[in-house]
C-alpha cells in the first residue's frame, strides 16, 4: 500500500538521482523545459485509452514531475 511517507521517499530518491546525474539547473527557462518534458511524457500516457495505460509509467512520470519541481526550488534558491 502506497503511503504519503513512501511516496515522498520515492520523490526524494528521484531528486537525489537527478542531482547526481546532472548539473544544477541554470535558469527558470531550463527548469520549465525539464518539467515540460516530464509533463509531456505524462500526457502521452493520459492520451491512451485507460485499458492501455501503463500505470507504473504514469506514476513514474508524476514522481519525476514532483522531483523536478523540487529541484527547481532548490537550484533556483526560491
Amino acid at each position: 500500500m502506497l503511503t504519503e511517507k513512501i511516496l515522498l521517499s520515492e520523490i526524494h530518491e528521484e531528486l537525489a538521482s537527478a542531482q547526481e546525474m546532472h548539473e544544477p539547473m541554470n535558469s527558470l527557462h531550463e527548469a520549465y523545459a525539464v518539467i515540460l518534458e516530464e509533463v509531456e511524457e505524462f500526457w502521452e500516457q493520459v492520451r491512451m485509452k485507460s485499458g492501455c495505460r501503463d500505470l507504473q509509467q504514469v506514476k513514474r512520470e508524476l514522481i519525476q514531475i514532483a522531483a523536478m519541481a523540487c529541484r527547481t526550488i532548490l537550484d533556483m534558491k526560491l
